[in-house]
């Protein structure tokens, strides 16, 4: 068996990457130090000790700290093996259990075909929102689902939204755009209704089917995590470029706490415009090791496309650059980051009382010189 197949494999019961080759270099040694195994993996040595703490709970390994230094060893293949069939059988008879006492989950996706089915999907969906949501919608249709959108912004959820076919004004849209969306852009142009709520679920609706009743197109309502990203991606590196910003939400009281990532970016953004910038707490795991990280500082930089000026460089990047109380910069990610140092799972945004403080000593003495002279 190929070094690929046999990481694959392993990679199935749980093991990272860091984790297979630590384990893999420990089996070609035998038994070693934390120091040998580390130059052959390529990882720290700290790492190492970490790793195979999680290696020995699963059976894979055995630490041997009664001495110094301390030694790592493989255990045989065949103890392995039967720990690992023995652990699968012990979880058989539970998940049959469970298996045949609930429903199959509800399908992927459905096929509507009527306005009015199409209006109560959209509803539905941003009822249950709790993070995020990405939503086009003609002006027209947009007074259907305004009570629910308005609904989703007072729970803090994250609400980008785009109003299509919009003529004239945006004082002119039926009911008026105050507390629809924490960022409203219009676009003359009909466009499909795209709907993206907690990037897991949404619907797609081409424009004919809310424009006419006596039309063939369907819309299709999907429940996939795998796609909706995708239908993010496309609503904010195709659509939301080529609309109008008309309205973007105050930002939110402070301290507050996030977990979705962009949300963190656009009130970071928010306080930075009004020169106040934020210190942020971002628990997470830096992103060349996986090992779990959590940093303070205060934000100096956004890069993010989800107000104007837009300073990200690809249409989905949304990142923080953070000082460090250590006096460090440290790039901050979002959920999948891979370019930033950290990916972020939970961030906590609150006021730096301390370099407001500064600030207010800077004018002071600003005033005092004028005075002086």
């Amino acid at each position: 068996m190929d070094d690929r197949t046999l990481t694959d494999l392993l990679r199935r019961f749980g093991l990272s990457d860091k984790e297979v080759d630590t384990y893999l270099s420990l089996l070609a040694h035998g038994e070693a130090k934390a120091s040998t195994v580390a130059d052959a993996a390529g990882v720290s040595k700290r790492y190492v000790y970490s790793v195979s703490e999680s290696l020995a709970e699963r059976g894979f390994v055995e630490v041997n700290d009664h001495v110094v230094p301390t030694t790592i060893r493989a255990n045989p293949p065949d103890e392995v093996v039967n720990r690992l069939r023995s652990d699968v059988d012990a979880i058989r008879p539970g998940l049959e259990e469970r298996f045949s006492r609930v429903e199959r989950q509800t399908e992927q996706f459905e096929v509507i075909k009527s306005r009015a089915t199409v209006i109560k999907r959209v509803r539905s969906l941003l009822a249950d929102a709790d993070d995020e949501v990405t939503l086009s919608i003609t002006a027209g249709h947009l007074p259907e689902v305004r009570d629910s959108l308005v609904e989703a912004v007072d729970r803090g959820v994250l609400v980008l939204l785009i109003v299509s076919d919009a003529g004239g004004e945006p004082a002119d849209v039926e009911g008026g755009l105050d507390g629809v969306a924490s960022v409203v852009r219009t676009w003359s142009e009909a466009m499909p209704t795209l709907l993206t709520v907690d990037s897991a679920a949404g619907v797609v609706v081409p424009p004919e089917l809310l424009r006419r009743s006596d039309t063939d197109r369907q819309a299709i309502h999907f429940s996939q995590e795998q796609l909706a990203p995708v239908i993010v991606g496309s609503f904010l590196g195709n659509y939301w470029p080529a609309a109008n910003e008309v309205a973007t939400a105050a930002p939110a009281p402070l301290p507050i706490e996030y977990a979705n990532f962009r949300h963190t970016v656009l009130q970071a953004t928010l306080r930075l415009r009004a020169e106040e910038p934020p210190r942020v707490t971002v628990g997470g795991r830096w992103t060349d090791d996986d090992e779990s990280v959590e940093i303070s500082g205060r934000v100096v930089e956004a890069k993010q496309g989800m107000v104007e000026p837009t300073t990200n460089e690809f249409p989905v990047e949304h990142s923080l650059v953070v000082e460090t109380d250590d006096g460090e910069t440290v790039t901050v990610g979002g959920q999948g980051a891979f370019v930033e140092d950290v990916e972020a799972d939970l961030v906590r945004i609150e006021a730096d009382e301390e370099g407001a403080a500064e600030t207010d000593e800077e004018s002071s003495d600003e005033a005092d010189v004028a005075d002086d002279e």
